[in-house]
């Protein structure tokens, strides 16, 4: 067996296998691509305020957030969002599961698009678990990984079956132009080689990224090849994210005074009243000295005997939305702890935060996500595609089969030539 085809054969049944998952994962890949957009676009009328006169004084950022706990009375504040643009809301989170948009000149509270967030949130559980609950998301998360992973070999095993054996130019125009025209199986296994071909770069650069993501040797492994020291780990900062509301409360009760920043209790007093941290403001002020350029200001609110606040800061000039630059002030004097700019992290920690911006097309602005859009929409048909591949060449071993056992036990006529020709095509 020639080495074409032992790998024919590995990518043959990885397909089978993993198809349908890559599937999901491809179909929910492109309703993700522009989730950002379209987010801000059904929002915009709860995102946007007309400052009542050019010198109007805004509220205190304590106000605005006691007016979101007014609103949202079950909820647990877990930061404040900020843009400079002044006919911008401030938008109060309580996690994954929530988030309101607080008028800083009024103090009127608008909730955005529900459906779009239920929406990308289900689609999202969908793309990195499958949908799967809570109990059993471990799994499925272990599952997409892995599909994951058995996508980016078949992306490179697919492009090495790809390459053509004798460089013609029929053979390149077969394998390399899709052609409309077709119909049937010669239309699968061109589209298949001609859409796998030339999205080969972006769906490696989408799954090595997703392995990234998956697998946290594959994230060490980025510190290690640059010589660099991983991060510490990062505190819980948004639990309802990842376990929803109930059990992230739960979790979320001091344990004597040692809160995380980002953590904090459930409490029935409000979370920055004993002992009393430094204002809201003196906090966003103290962010916006230390980065004057900055584009996005994240407050963690401080938690009840946590000794410090986290500041998560997007500069104007960030390379992309992940690349964030982290500060931690002292809750009760705005003193700055601890100051990270994105440009001060290491190698492996600034390559680190490329991976999801890569993955999702983002690095590359607009022109990125549409390219990332694409891909994962030509991911979806390389597995329609492969899979019927499959099955024909399944049918077609099943009627190889019989007619051996007709041809040893009564002489019939040869195997048809469409037959014959079907294997040769699908090996390229």
């Amino acid at each position: 067996m020639t080495f074409r085809k032992i790998v024919f054969y590995l990518h043959l049944p990885t397909g089978v296998t993993a198809g349908l998952v890559i599937l999901s994962m491809s179909v929910t890949g492109v309703l993700l691509a522009f989730q950002r957009q379209i987010t801000a676009y059904l929002d915009r009328e709860a995102a946007t305020v007309s400052p009542p006169a050019s010198d109007a004084q805004r509220l205190s950022l304590d106000a605005l957030v006691a007016k979101a706990r007014e609103a949202v009375p079950e909820g647990q504040p877990a930061s404040v969002i900020l843009r400079p643009d002044p006919t911008t809301a401030a938008t109060v989170s309580f996690g994954r599961e929530k988030g309101v948009y607080v008028d800083p000149y009024t103090g009127a509270v608008k909730e955005g698009s529900k459906a779009a967030r239920t929406f990308f949130r289900e689609v999202e559980d969908w793309h990195r678990w499958f949908g799967a609950g809570e109990q059993n998301r471990a799994v499925w998360r272990a599952v997409t990984g892995a599909c994951n992973a058995a996508f980016a070999f078949m992306v490179v095993t697919g492009f090495y079956l790809w390459w053509p054996r004798r460089w013609t130019r029929r053979m390149l125009r077969s394998v390399a132009v899709p052609d409309f025209k077709l119909r049937g199986r010669e239309r699968d296994w061109n589209w298949h080689n001609a859409f796998g071909c030339w999205s080969a770069p972006a769906l490696i650069c989408i799954t090595l990224t997703g392995v990234v993501m998956s697998y946290p040797w594959a994230n060490n492994l980025i510190y290690t090849l640059t010589g660099s020291e991983p991060p510490p780990p990062r505190p819980q900062e948004s639990a309802e994210g990842r376990r929803g509301p109930a059990r992230a409360d739960a979790e979320r009760k001091p344990r004597g005074g040692e809160n995380a920043p980002g953590g904090g209790g459930a409490s029935t007093e409000t979370p920055w009243s004993s002992p009393k941290p430094a204002s809201l403001d003196t906090l966003f002020a103290a962010a916006v000295n230390q980065s004057p350029r900055w584009k996005t200001i994240t407050l963690r609110l401080p938690q009840r005997s946590a000794p410090s606040v986290t500041v998560t800061i997007e500069e104007a000039d960030a390379p992309h939305p992940f690349a964030r630059s982290s500060l931690t002030l002292n809750a009760a004097t705005a003193g700055v702890v601890k100051w990270e700019p994105f440009s001060g992290y290491n190698l492996g920690r600034r390559i680190r935060s490329w991976v999801r911006a890569t993955h999702t097309g983002e690095a590359g602005g607009l022109i990125g996500q549409v390219i990332a859009a694409l891909a994962a929409e030509v991911g979806a048909v390389m597995v329609c595609t492969g899979l019927s591949l499959a099955w024909r060449r399944f049918r077609n071993f099943r009627t190889r089969n019989a007619r051996a056992a007709n041809v040893s036990a009564e002489g019939a006529a040869p195997i048809p030539h469409s037959v014959l020709s079907e294997d040769a095509n699908d090996r390229g």
